[in-house]
Order: C-alpha cells, then sequence, then structure tokens
C-alpha cells in the first residue's frame, strides 16, 4: 500500500547505520502493506501465517526500535494492548473508531475534523507536533 514509506524507512535505516536485519525487513514490508494499525501479535500471525521465520521477541524489538527512531506510531486504544502504524513524512494519517464490544479497529479520515484540529492549535498557540483521535463505541455489527 506504501511501499514509498518502507523505500524511505530502509533508507533512512541504512543512513543511521543499522544492520539490515531479517526481522526488521519482514515487519518493515508487512507493516508498509497494511491499511490501519496492527498489534505485535498480528504482526507475528500474518509473518508466520507467511512462512516467515521471525520471532515474537524479534517482532517487539523491531516495532520498539522503528518507534523510537520516528517510523512508527504507537497507538494506545485502550485494553493495555498497542498498536503500530507507520508515519508517513508528508503528515497522511487517519484516525481510529474503536468497537468496545468486538475490539475492531477501523480507520476513517476527515478533512472538516483536521481543520478543526488545525483551528484549535491557532487559538490556543500550540505548536502541535501530532495528534492521534480515537473514538469508541459500537460497530454496525454489534450495534444491532
Amino acid at each position: 500500500m506504501h511501499a514509498d514509506w518502507a523505500e524511505e524507512t530502509f533508507a533512512a535505516l541504512r543512513q543511521k547505520g543499522h544492520r539490515s536485519g531479517g526481522a526488521r525487513h519482514a515487519v518493515i514490508e508487512l507493516l508498509s502493506r497494511q491499511s490501519c494499525c496492527l498489534t505485535a501479535q498480528e504482526i507475528f500471525d500474518r509473518l508466520r501465517a507467511a512462512d516467515s521465520p521471525v520471532g515474537l521477541a524479534s517482532v517487539y524489538r523491531t516495532l520498539d526500535q522503528l518507534s523510537k527512531d520516528g517510523f512508527l506510531q504507537k497507538i494506545e486504544l485502550g485494553a493495555g494492548t498497542t498498536r503500530y502504524e507507520p508515519l508517513h513524512r508528508g503528515g497522511e494519517h487517519h484516525h481510529h473508531l474503536v468497537c468496545d464490544t468486538c475490539g475492531k479497529v477501523e480507520a476513517f479520515s476527515d478533512e472538516r475534523l483536521e481543520q478543526a484540529l488545525h483551528r484549535v492549535e491557532q487559538q490556543t498557540g500550540y505548536s502541535v507536533a501530532g495528534h492521534d483521535v480515537v473514538l469508541r463505541g459500537a460497530c454496525r455489527d454489534c450495534a444491532s
């Protein structure tokens, strides 16, 4: 989905002197094809389903390093679970809807919401570096 993010991330890691490890490569490639955030366990499960020999500890180490280096956004959606998704240099991002019943997470974007957040930044004088919007409730399936 965002091969450019993967290429930029690989190039930046090489520039920082990071080795090109198999786990890092597999995690970056997988995340570049996702449309929304994933947990470490979901990443591990998808890699395992693709016959990747990457271990769960390596997935966690890779996610931690990529987050520290500014390539991934850590998203806390409640219930003690952390999710991860690529941080795009151009500021492209989305927000999340979380079903409190089944745990489903869906992405959404809304230009008017972004404009409202920008107005808050202007009104308060804050220089906002980033933001997360998480809306909680019941998905269509659980609401019926």
